[in-house]
């Protein structure tokens, strides 16, 4: 029993420590935001490798997203109220949940993982410590530009997603379910509300923080050579994944207070 508890200590103790240490970086990286203007190469750079380049997949995700959400709308609809709703009950689904979280969750897995498979690799092989020696901060150098970065292209990619999803579900509604174009949007118009498009907004913006800030954290916390970049990639993804849907529990949360 009392290893047990002395096994449950040392396990809380160290999530603290390491919360300590997520949250000292993220501090570390608003501070060195004032040479944003410096550094913009580096942050355009990382912008076009975290949006830019996510274009293709996010479009894949989004599409099917939508369609298969018009499925489920039309399934739930059914017996209980006419499919004119349909517009509504997928884009608000859409805009306020399926396009942020999916998003973020696709970009979790290719911008978040990679970012700790970078900063992994320069630090196994000392290139972070090379960085150090000459004066330069790794935070200010790698982790602020990918952080600014990943906060400005998520909200973009979210709304990219929500369009496109919102014409996957369209798609689905006029050749399989019967619903045409002016019965869908015109349900889409009358029930959006510009609150819900905001809410998915600030999700993304959330969401990106964390996919840069976990895959910051963990690269420059990676030990063990080739096999310890490869348990930190996997440990970015698994864990920003998580904190995704917690903290979009508790942004829910917050703002049905409202």
């Amino acid at each position: 029993m009392k290893n047990l508890l002395e096994n449950i200590g040392e396990k809380f103790q160290s999530f603290l420590e390491e919360v300590g240490e997520i949250v000292r970086l993220f501090f570390n990286i608003v501070r060195y935001s004032v040479t944003v203007i410096k550094n913009r190469k580096l942050i355009i750079f990382q912008m076009e490798h975290i949006g830019v380049n996510s274009i293709p997949l996010v479009f894949i995700i989004a599409i099917f997203t939508g369609a298969v959400a018009a499925w489920q709308a039309a399934y739930q609809l059914k017996g209980l109220a006419p499919l004119s709703f349909l517009g509504t009950a997928t884009s608000r689904a859409i805009i306020t949940e399926l396009g942020p979280v999916l998003t973020a969750i696709v970009i979790a897995g290719r911008v978040g993982a990679s970012i700790a498979a970078e900063l992994g690799s320069m630090k196994v092989t000392e290139q972070i410590d090379a960085l150090e020696t000459m004066g330069i901060s790794p935070v200010m150098f790698l982790a602020m530009p990918r952080f600014l970065a990943s906060v400005i292209m998520m909200p973009i990619l979210v709304i990219f997603a929500d369009v496109i999803a919102v014409l996957g579900a369209y798609v689905i509604s006029d050749y399989f379910l019967g619903v045409s174009f002016e019965v869908f949007f015109d349900s889409v118009r009358r029930f959006f509300q510009l609150g819900d498009f905001f809410f998915g907004i600030i999700k993304g913006i959330f969401f990106g923080g964390v996919t840069a800030l976990i895959g910051c954290h963990i690269g420059f916390k990676t030990e063990g050579g080739a096999e310890g970049v490869g348990l930190s990639t996997i440990k970015s993804f698994v864990v920003t994944s998580a904190l995704i849907l917690i903290l979009d529990y508790f942004l829910w949360t917050f703002i049905s207070n409202f």
